[in-house]
């Protein structure tokens, strides 16, 4: 099933410019893939870095997390809030012009805590990646 960004924002309280991620499509073994084409008018490239703007790593990693919240739209009344970040890598610098893929997999549930294993990508090359956790809380 692959959802469009209109289909997204019925998801995610997001909206832009934190809405980060324009497509995700979910697979039948559970993971969620996520795109975004970085434009270079985005508000985290103009001063990251002027006249060599590339995307923050704490962007690829919140762009990860949305794409995570997806797997969860069968829980509509809920609030995904992010609970942890580990082991975050970074590979090579994202720039404007690519599109970035990201994967994202739930290893574990525990309650209402899900962690994650994540990663971007453009043209298959691994940019970032990183485990986390959320929670789902009951709005």
């Amino acid at each position: 099933m692959k959802l469009d960004k209109q289909q997204i924002m019925e998801l995610l309280p997001h909206r832009p410019p934190m809405l980060l991620i324009e497509t995700v499509e979910l697979t039948e073994s559970g993971e969620a893939m996520g795109t975004y084409l970085v434009k270079g008018d985005e508000y985290f490239v103009n001063g990251h870095f002027p006249g060599q703007p590339i995307v923050p790593g704490v962007i690829l990693c919140e762009m990860m997390a949305q794409t995570a919240c997806v797997i969860f739209k069968d829980k509509p009344k809920c609030r995904t809030l992010l609970t942890g970040l580990n082991n975050a890598k970074f590979k090579r610098p994202v720039v404007p012009g690519e599109t970035i893929v990201t994967k994202v997999v739930v290893e574990k549930s525990k309650g209402p805590f899900h962690f994650c294993k994540g990663e971007a990508r453009v043209n298959g090359e691994l940019c970032a990646s990183t485990e986390f956790s959320f929670a789902l809380i009951p709005q």
